[in-house]
C-alpha cells in the first residue's frame, strides 16, 4: 500500500517519528495482528523482505517495519530492491534509517517506489526551529504563551531529542485544556542543552563576553562537548579570519575565493568580522588559542574549565581592544 522511510541523527526523535506513524497506520486495529517488526542487530534481509510479501491474517493489512538499514551493502538489499519494483498492496513497509548509509540502489528503489520520508531531525536555522518547536507542542494538544515557547526554545539548544520528554510530562502534569505560562513550564526545564557552535563565536565576535561565557558553559556541560572540541571550533573559526590577513580581499566575492568558499552569507561574515579585528586582532586571537592549547595539555596547573574560561574572555574582549 505504502512505502515510508523516516531519518534522522537523533535515536528519540527518529523513535518518536516512527511511533508516531506506526500509530497512525495501525488506527483501532490489532497491533499484534498487524504489525510485524525487524530490529534484532542480526535481522535477515531476506527474513523482511518475505514479511512483506506475506498476506494478512483477518485485518485489512499489515504493517512491516525494519530498522538500522543502512547497515545493509548492496548485495544484501537485492532482494528489497527487488520487491519494491512491485510491493505488495496490503503492506505497509516501513524503513528506518541507521547503521550508516543507505545502499543507492535502495535509495533509488524507494524513490521509484514512491517511498514518503519523515525527516525527524530538527531544523538548524533559529527561526525555523522556533516553527518546529511550535508544531511539536501542537501535535500534543499543548498550547504554550510566547515567552514560556521561547523559553522551552532557548533551553532546548541543538539537542532536539530532549523536548519530546518534557512535552510528556508536561501533558501529564497539566493535561491539554490550560494554556501554559513561564512558571508553568520552567520547573520541568532540567539544565540547558548544548548549543550550536556559531552561536559561540557570533557571541565572541560581537564582544559580548557574558553571553559567550553562558554559551561555553552550555556546550561543554548541556552540551557534553570536551574543551578540545571547543578548542577546535575557535581555531577554525580564527584560521579562516588568518587567511583574510594580507590578502586584500575588499568584497564578498574576493573574500569567498580566498576562503576557498562560494560567495554569500558566510563569506560576508568573516569579511566584516575580520575588519573589526584586523590583522592584529586575529594575530592577538591566534597566540591566544596556542597559549590555550598549551595549557590544556599541562602548562598551567589550571582546570580546563578555567583555561576556557579566560580564553573566551579574552578573545570576547579583542573587539573592543583593536578598536580603539
Amino acid at each position: 500500500m505504502t512505502v515510508h522511510l523516516i531519518s534522522g541523527d537523533d535515536e528519540s526523535l527518529v523513535l518518536s517519528g516512527l511511533t508516531e506513524l506506526v500509530h497512525r497506520l495501525v488506527a483501532d486495529g490489532d497491533r499484534s495482528l498487524m504489525v510485524d517488526e525487524f530490529d534484532a542487530p542480526d535481522y535477515e534481509m531476506r527474513a523482511l523482505v518475505d514479511s512483506a510479501q506475506t498476506p494478512p491474517f483477518l485485518t485489512e493489512f499489515r504493517v512491516v517495519i525494519g530498522r538500522e538499514i543502512g547497515r545493509f551493502n548492496a548485495e544484501d538489499v537485492a532482494p528489497l530492491v527487488a520487491y519494491l519494483s512491485d510491493p505488495l498492496p496490503t503492506t505497509h513497509l516501513v524503513l528506518v534509517a541507521g547503521g550508516g548509509r543507505i545502499a543507492k540502489s535502495l535509495s533509488d528503489a524507494m524513490k521509484a517506489a514512491g517511498a514518503q520520508v519523515s525527516e525527524t531531525a530538527a531544523p538548524t536555522k533559529a527561526k525555523d526551529r522556533g516553527a518546529w518547536i511550535d508544531q511539536q507542542f501542537a501535535a500534543a494538544g499543548l498550547k504554550l504563551d510566547g515567552p514560556a515557547m521561547q523559553s522551552v526554545a532557548a533551553w532546548m539548544g541543538e539537542e532536539a531529542g530532549r523536548l519530546q520528554g518534557v512535552i510528556e510530562t508536561l501533558v501529564s502534569t497539566y493535561g491539554t485544556a490550560t494554556k501554559l505560562r513561564v512558571d508553568d513550564v520552567r520547573p520541568f526545564l532540567g539544565e540547558a542543552g548544548g548549543v550550536p557552535p556559531w552561536d559561540l563565536t557570533d557571541a565572541i565576535d560581537r564582544g559580548d563576553t557574558t553571553r559567550s561565557l553562558e554559551l561555553l558553559h552550555r556546550m561543554t556541560s548541556g552540551g557534553g562537548r570536551h574543551p578540545l572540541q571547543v578548542m577546535a571550533i575557535l581555531h577554525g573559526h580564527y584560521t579562516k579570519l588568518l587567511k583574510l590577513d594580507g590578502a586584500n580581499a575588499r568584497d564578498e566575492g574576493a573574500a569567498a575565493a580566498v576562503l576557498g568558499i562560494k560567495p554569500g552569507f558566510p563569506a560576508k561574515k568573516a569579511l566584516d568580522q575580520y575588519r573589526k579585528l584586523s590583522g592584529t586582532g586575529v594575530t592577538r586571537a591566534v597566540g591566544l588559542l596556542a597559549q590555550a592549547d598549551l595549557d590544556l595539555r599541562g602548562a598551567k596547573d589550571w582546570p580546563e574549565s578555567l583555561v576556557m574560561e579566560v580564553l573566551v574572555a579574552r578573545l570576547s574582549k579583542l573587539v573592543g581592544t583593536t578598536r580603539r
